[in-house]
């Protein structure tokens, strides 16, 4: 028989303390752990906070302030600071052309310009499509994106349209009071995100800026890839420019938007002084007139005569369907119906035609044996046939240059082709005037810009009677003109406008030299006498400006060639 085991009263009571000590050690050490971590747990959260303070004061202090340059001086309102400052014309003035000298904030419709007049239709809709989604990217992703949409197939030879299109919608959005400062400033250095391409030739060609530093594209085998290079190689042509504006003049000032932190950082490294613009700034600045410009725009080339902004493009592609049968029915009632039924027509369907007379003679010659000789400007290859609808006369005939074949067929007036051979050419007029009534075109190319191109003084050899006609077109959406497009197509363009319209004003006829008198020796002069006199009074009659610039000045300048239309 087992007896069960007990402890003494001396051994339970120490076992009893043994276990209550074991008991109140292991909660202290519970007590000690729980605030060990609850002081990691606040040292953790000032030690964040010390973090982002730290992190905040070197962003937005030192980085924004003092980086790199501690002797800088930053103003934020040049359109105000640098107007009020001393003279700059000792140094150079470092510009973003985006940031400080557009209005627009906008890149958009520089980038459907390319799309559409190197691209075509479908590339540019599809940018159109998906601006939505670019416009939710970050500055520089929605650039490449439209770098790529727009530039990816094209051909380098062929692309002309930075120096002959997009000229004209980067003058209509510079700020005249940035212009200003820039005209006070020594030498100018234009720093864009933009291709090099796109700004090159509105810099230098028209706002006479001597150093222009964009972004170069990626091509292979002479096409564009719509990639662009790195920025490295940008701020490497950045030192360059200005290490030798450094040794040059000493003083560098920078202008800059406050919204770019990439150019703020880049411009830190090198001016002396930075100016920022707020778009606050921008909003009350006033356009460039035109008669400051540096350069007159007299020629330029493109389709689109609206500034494509996406509510703009919006309209067009929602236009495009009624513009298509609008122009179709147009066209058929033009060629093929009498003027007493066309004219009311076509005023019905939105073409303005105002014809003014000045003097209401006989409009004849003083030979009867001949027909009058009209002598216009040329605004498009329809002045012929609105001067013909505006005197309802249909044996009306005209001269032309390099027309296409395809316009050609489609005059509903006879039209020939100059030979440029003084003497041929001359005996074609005068054979032609014999039959009725001509239409000659002097100038030998369209200008959509109020300037007159020189006069050729082959018309005042073949008749004694000029009657001076100054015609004046206006388009809501595409230029019925173009230089290195497809000629056959320029009047579809025009007919595509929602209200065009046309203004033929005859003026007083003028008694020029007789056909023997302007082929004698001695007096060679008075062909060319009459050419420009026939030339001012049309540009007084319009309020135009009459220019020596030739056919062949535009289409070197818009098209790289003499102007010459092969036979097709």
């Amino acid at each position: 028989m087992s007896v069960p085991f007990r402890f003494s009263r001396h051994a339970e009571s120490r076992i009893q303390q043994h276990l209550y000590n074991s008991n109140n050690s292991k909660h202290r050490e519970e007590e000690r752990e729980v605030k060990r971590l609850k002081t990691m747990s606040g040292n953790n959260k000032i030690s964040t906070l010390r973090g982002l303070v730290i992190f905040l004061y070197r962003f937005f202090i030192l980085r924004r302030w003092c980086h790199r340059n501690p002797k800088q001086k930053y103003q934020k309102c040049p359109s105000h600071g640098l107007h009020q400052a001393h003279d700059l014309s000792p140094h150079t003035l470092v510009f973003n052309v985006e940031g400080a000298l557009l209005k627009s904030d906008s890149l958009f419709p520089y980038f459907m310009v390319v799309a559409f007049e190197a691209g075509g239709v479908i590339r540019s809709f599809f940018l159109f499509i998906l601006y939505p989604f670019i416009s939710l990217m970050s500055y520089e992703m929605g650039l490449k994106t439209m770098v790529m949409l727009s530039f990816f197939g094209v051909k380098k030879g062929s692309f002309r349209a930075g120096k002959s299109v997009l000229p004209k919608y980067f003058l209509e959005d510079v700020g005249l009071e940035m212009f200003q400062v820039l005209k006070r400033g020594g030498k100018s250095v234009g720093v864009s995100d933009l291709p090099q391409v796109m700004i090159d030739g509105f810099l230098k060609d028209y706002l006479e800026i001597e150093v222009v530093i964009g972004r170069e594209m990626k091509m292979v085998g002479g096409y564009y890839l719509g990639i662009m290079e790195d920025t490295q190689k940008r701020e490497l042509a950045f030192d360059k420019v200005f290490q030798e504006e450094r040794l040059s003049s000493g003083h560098v000032i920078g202008i800059t938007s406050f919204n770019s932190s990439t150019h703020r950082s880049l411009f830190s490294l090198f001016c002396q002084e930075i100016y920022f613009v707020r778009n606050s700034d921008k909003k009350s600045w006033q356009t460039l007139p035109r008669d400051q410009y540096p350069k007159p725009l007299i020629f330029h080339d493109g389709r689109l005569a609206i500034k494509p902004t996406p509510l703009n493009t919006l309209i067009l592609f929602m236009w495009a369907p009624f513009s298509a049968a609008l122009a179709a029915a147009r066209l058929i009632v033009g060629l093929n119906l009498p003027y007493c039924v066309a004219n009311p027509f076509l005023a019905f369907c939105g073409i303005h035609l105002t014809l003014t007379v000045s003097n209401h003679k006989d409009l004849a010659s003083s030979d009867r044996r001949k027909g009058c000789l009209f002598v216009c400007n040329h605004r498009t290859l329809l002045d012929p046939l609105y001067i013909s609808y505006a005197l309802r006369k249909k044996n009306i005939k005209a001269v032309t240059y390099s027309l296409s074949r395809l316009s050609e067929l489609l005059a509903p007036i006879k039209t020939v082709r100059m030979t440029r051979d003084r003497v041929k050419d001359g005996q074609a007029m005068e054979r032609l005037l014999s039959q009725g009534d001509l239409v000659v075109c002097p100038e030998g190319t369209t200008c959509r810009e109020p300037y007159l191109l020189r006069f050729s003084p082959l018309f005042s050899e073949v008749s004694d009677v000029i009657v001076p006609v100054a015609i004046d077109s206006h388009v809501n959406f595409f230029y019925g003109t173009t230089a290195s497009g497809l000629k056959a197509f320029d009047p579809i363009f025009f007919l595509l406008n929602p209200f065009p319209s046309y203004t033929v004003q005859l003026l007083d006829p003028i008694s020029g030299s007789n056909s023997s008198t302007c082929r004698e020796p001695d007096n060679g002069k008075a062909k060319f006498e009459v050419a420009n006199h026939v030339q001012h009074a049309i540009g007084n009659a319009l309020g135009f400006e009459c220019t020596n610039l030739t056919r062949r000045d535009k289409y070197l300048i818009l098209a790289g060639n003499n102007g010459v239309v092969n036979k097709k």
